[in-house]
């Protein structure tokens, strides 16, 4: 038996402006569309249901392809330090959290960005004792490629003056030698490794926690990756496995999996989008870099603001073709973290020396800063870059300080890359930005900076159509499944974003606004604002 989904504005996504005025879904499928009075009859003795949208506006299932559904979940709990505005407002909050602390518990804070501090000059170590001494504290910085600690952490990870710098992590020092607490890339997980272990429960609790607000979000689907850092691959697999189980939740989780646990998937007899109806395995997840913010994403040409300095390579050449080597001996796609352009170029010069011989994509992800040799290879290899767009809002315009004038022309540059045949995908990469996909097509089509409301590059704006095309037929690209979703048509699954406004009748200032009515998952309601 099925259901009629009719009385609203129904876009198909597949041509601009292509609208239907009914739906009728059957077994998580859609089975038809065309007008309320044929389905009607086509279908009358099948129906079991029908929903009448009351004017509500339809479109596919968003869905997020570049997130940490986990983190997210964690972010929802721990300490949100992502809208102060000092380091003053931040130590503020850390001290009255520090009250509820018990003896031994860490301190963990999510999100500060020093970029949209009154004072941008960074939190030392020596503060962050001052605040709290007794308990171990780690900060991490927004875009997850930077954390603070105070020296509790410090000592309980056996940190000191004279530990040296991890392959891709900078442990920063003042002009003394000295530790400041702040931690780099890959020198993060020398905090990380001290802090208690989590349990197989607790990660079921934060994916439950997490889903549940990304549904009411409008988003029925996420491309996350988790699977390495919450106690190894078979704990967490399991903790999605059972969280999502298409019962209590009906949610589709695509995960990436990191190359350090590659080898446990195999052992697993699992391989690229097996596992479960609502769980599939992906690419394999491979940094190259780290972020534009922290000045550790790797350029072709030293920092404008920081003479001398090209970023940090994660892995030295020869251990990342190592990487690829070994996905591809098991025929599985790689989903790159690659932000600057030099580690674009390097990532694209591996994908075309070791191709797919599968059909599957490859994956580049942020993507954020090119140059003329990058973009011409996006264009000739079957890959997909999950792009963020609010990075736009979030990044301008420090960013220009990052990279000057004349480099910017290719950063950020959305347009660009689909006027050029470049597939992307719309993605947050929550919890470092909002997971709302309204904000993300927001970002795409207004391009305007949350900081000083200029607009940046409006030339690499995109129009209402192709921001909501990336969240849909984009993240169904990015995993080669754009022949069953992202569209609504006959034959794709029965998954909806269902408005409260038309999206396409608004004004573009007022986008992430909108409010999420419904969000269905294989014709299921799974979320409804109403209840």
């Amino acid at each position: 038996m099925g259901r009629l989904w009719f009385g609203g504005s129904v876009y198909t996504m597949e041509n601009e402006g292509d609208a239907v005025e009914a739906v009728y879904t059957e077994d998580g499928i859609i089975k038809a569309v065309g007008t309320y009075e044929r389905l009607y009859h086509d279908f009358y003795d099948k129906i079991d249901n029908e929903v009448n949208l009351k004017g509500k506006t339809m479109l596919p299932g968003f869905v997020d392809s570049h997130m940490h559904i986990i983190g997210h979940g964690e972010k929802l709990l721990h300490l949100d330090l992502s809208q102060m505005k000092s380091p003053e407002e931040v130590k503020e909050a850390l001290l009255n959290r520090t009250a509820n602390l018990s003896e031994g518990e860490w301190l963990v804070g999510e999100g500060w960005n020093e970029n949209q501090w009154d004072n941008p000059e960074m939190i030392s170590k020596r503060e962050l004792d001052e605040v709290c001494p007794n308990n171990p504290m780690m900060l991490t910085r927004v875009c997850r490629h930077a954390l603070l600690a105070n020296s509790k952490a410090m000592d309980m990870s056996y940190i000191n003056d004279q530990t040296p710098d991890p392959q891709g992590g900078i442990i920063v020092r003042d002009e003394n030698g000295d530790t400041t607490g702040l931690f780099l890339d890959t020198a993060q997980e020398l905090i990380k490794q001290a802090m208690p272990d989590v349990s197989q429960k607790y990660l079921q609790q934060i994916i439950k926690i997490a889903v549940d607000d990304l549904l009411s979000k409008g988003l029925v689907g996420g491309h996350s990756e988790d699977l390495y850092y919450y106690g190894g691959f078979l704990k967490t697999y399991k903790a999605f496995l059972n969280a999502i189980n298409g019962t209590n939740i009906k949610f589709k989780a695509h995960l990436l999996v990191h190359h350090e646990v590659m080898e446990d998937m195999i052992k697993e007899n699992l391989g690229y989008l097996d596992g479960a109806e609502y769980i599939e395995l992906g690419a394999v997840k491979i940094f190259a870099d780290g972020a534009l913010g922290g000045r550790t994403a790797w350029l072709t040409q030293e920092y404008k603001d920081d003479p001398g300095n090209y970023g940090v390579a994660i892995h030295n050449s020869e251990y990342l073709e190592k990487i690829i080597q070994s996905a591809r001996e098991h025929g599985l796609p790689i989903a790159v973290h690659a932000i600057g352009d030099q580690a674009v170029d390097e990532i694209t010069k591996l994908i075309k020396k070791y191709p797919l011989q599968n059909g599957a994509r490859d994956r580049i992800i942020h993507g954020q800063i090119l140059n003329e040799f990058s973009l011409k290879m996006l264009q000739d290899l079957p890959v997909a870059v999950d792009i963020q767009p609010t990075f736009v809002s979030s990044d301008f315009p420090w960013a220009v300080d990052r990279l000057g004038k004349d480099r910017i022309k290719l950063a950020y540059a959305w347009k660009t890359m689909l006027e050029s045949g470049v597939l992307c995908a719309g993605s947050s990469d929550a919890p470092i930005e909002d997971a709302n996909p309204l904000q993300g097509i927001q970002a795409a089509v207004l391009r305007k900076s949350y900081y000083d409301g200029e607009v940046y590059q409006p030339e690499e704006q995109l129009s209402l159509f192709e921001s909501v095309r990336l969240y849909t037929v984009g993240s169904a690209s990015a995993i080669t499944q754009e022949d069953k979703r992202g569209l609504i048509l006959v034959g794709y699954t029965a998954d909806f974003t269902i408005l409260e406004e038309d999206i396409f009748q608004v004004d573009s200032e007022n986008i992430n606004e909108i409010e999420v009515a419904m969000t269905v998952v294989d014709g299921d309601i799974v979320y409804d604002a109403t209840v």
